[in-house]
């Protein structure tokens, strides 16, 4: 029952909607013509945003399995101007065999089975996490990843990325929205989506030219913001041998 101004300004503001009006409301329509029940507009959305990190955060759970390393950093939503130059520090860094990541720590140093990067994590319509995954190799440690993702890291924060870097991350990006739209499927699900994170299908399109106007000074500048030690979210599995459970092994004598 709407029993003052407050409770109908939240939870009866459009006059066509749920809820409908009480009885009593209607009978006090005629003698409070103030009543906010039609000329209230609908409340504020409600957004609730994480505050900014103020301190490194470090999860690590010991279990018999593989070790995994996972380092994350804080970043806004997809909305955000700089949205195009976050998707092109997570391609130079991890996107494909050609990546840095992948060079230093597969093929060269050979102390990750795999490395990748996701951008947006778990989802980009809210403020997410860049995320960079790797699995240590047989012999060697997370600690080892660790060392080596952050010296990539460090390296993409000083020195500007290389125009060939650059252009690649341009052309894979374009060619990965073209090939999007190649069949029906496709077109629906870029369409719904874009509509859903932005309120705008054509958001489609005007990614392309976001992308393209993405410039090394870009990335410099995003990457020193957000690859901050207290941006830093990290959590990893480390291994430890499964203890003997009690009775198991035991050697069982006959009578």
């Amino acid at each position: 029952m709407c029993g003052c101004r407050s409770f109908a300004r939240s939870f009866c503001p459009n006059p066509s909607g749920w809820p409908p009006p009480c009885q009593k409301v209607r009978a006090l329509e005629g003698q409070n013509r103030g009543w906010p029940w039609e000329a209230s507009p609908p409340p504020p959305p409600l957004r609730t945003v994480e505050p900014p990190q103020i301190a490194e955060k470090v999860v690590k759970i010991p279990d018999p399995a593989q070790p995994i390393y996972v380092e994350g950093y804080h970043r806004p939503a997809v909305t955000d101007p700089d949205d195009a130059v976050y998707g092109a520090i997570a391609d130079i860094l991890a996107g494909g065999r050609t990546s840095r990541l992948y060079r230093s720590l597969v093929r060269d140093k050979k102390i990750a089975a795999t490395v990748s990067a996701f951008n947006g994590f778990p989802g980009d319509k809210y403020p997410n996490l860049l995320m960079l995954f790797a699995i240590p190799t047989p012999g060697h440690t997370n600690e080892e990843v660790q060392e080596a993702i952050r010296a990539e890291l460090d390296r993409i924060q000083k020195e500007p990325v290389t125009d060939e870097e650059l252009e690649r991350v341009k052309t894979q990006t374009k060619a990965s929205l073209i090939r999007g739209l190649q069949d029906n499927q496709g077109i629906a699900i870029q369409l719904a989506t874009t509509q859903a994170l932005f309120g705008d299908w054509r958001e489609i399109f005007r990614r392309v030219e976001r992308v393209e106007r993405v410039t090394k000074e870009d990335i410099l500048r995003v990457a020193r913001a957000t690859l901050r030690p207290t941006n830093r979210i990290v959590g990893m599995i480390v291994h430890e041998p499964r203890a003997a459970e009690p009775g198991r092994g035991r050697e069982v004598k006959g009578s």
